[in-house]
């Protein structure tokens, strides 16, 4: 009697999604301002794939200098199409959309994490007595109590803004035109960090609020001789929950 081999395992594909390989999805903000390697808005920036989806009418200026009013019903939309696209978890490239973390984790139903700033506790932790993480952000004058209570960030947390720099802020904010020195907006970034450092000694790491600031991370390093933590370092933490390395097994 001839012995048959064992048949093979089934291998079944499970559907449900329109897209597959992608679980991360980017809410995007509408502008046109470059986004060069390292900018969250530039796909090249991940290791991983991810998913973006531009939130029409939702400027830089509207969000950051007018508080996103009237923008939720949009972002909460988006986010939803993300997921039944097949995200399986949502981010945002503007760390002003601290202020609808919590309705837009209630409305997506996956985890979210709108805001560089959440990495705030997480830094502190890591600090030795009688140092505490400082924030570079955009904006300082618009960056406010409940952006940081939304975050989870302490109100009592250094802040420096880029504001009052030579381009970073009138590119990127006020979208004074299309292109960018690059040379010029990591000046801005780099005197923002160290202006903080200046007036607030006590900072042993930095967190960088806006997504577009990662290319400058590792020159503000370099300048203040601290942790500088971003969008980057977030979501490359966040991915790794979504996608766990699957190591060799002997």
């Amino acid at each position: 009697m001839t012995a048959h081999p064992p048949s093979p395992a089934a291998r079944i594909a499970k559907g449900g999604k329109a897209v597959y390989g992608a679980p991360l999805g980017i809410l995007m903000l509408e502008a046109r301002f470059p986004r060069i390697p390292g900018d969250m808005g530039n796909a090249s920036t991940w290791p991983f794939p991810v998913l973006y989806r531009v939130v029409r009418g939702a400027s830089p200026e509207k969000v950051v200098l007018q508080g996103a009013a009237g923008l939720l019903p949009d972002f909460i939309e988006a986010a939803q199409d993300l997921v039944s696209l097949g995200a399986e978890a949502i981010t945002t490239n503007c760390g002003f959309l601290a202020l609808f973390q919590q309705e837009l984790a209630a409305a997506a139903r996956v985890p979210v994490a709108t805001s560089s700033l959440m990495q705030v506790p997480w830094v502190q932790a890591t600090l030795p007595p009688g140092k505490r993480v400082g924030i570079v952000t955009v904006c300082g004058g618009t960056l406010s109590p409940a952006h940081l209570r939304s975050a989870g960030v302490p109100l009592d947390t250094p802040v420096a803004g880029t504001e009052h720099g030579q381009e970073f802020f009138r590119v990127l904010i006020k979208a004074e035109k299309d292109d960018m020195d690059i040379a010029l907006a990591e000046q801005d970034v780099v005197e923002a960090g160290k202006a903080l450092v200046a007036g607030h000694p006590e900072v042993g790491a930095i967190v960088l609020e806006c997504t577009n600031m990662p290319p400058y991370a590792a020159a503000l390093r370099a300048a203040v001789g601290l942790p500088v933590y971003d969008i980057y370092s977030m979501i490359t933490w966040f991915h790794a929950g979504l996608r766990p390395r699957v190591f060799g097994r002997d």
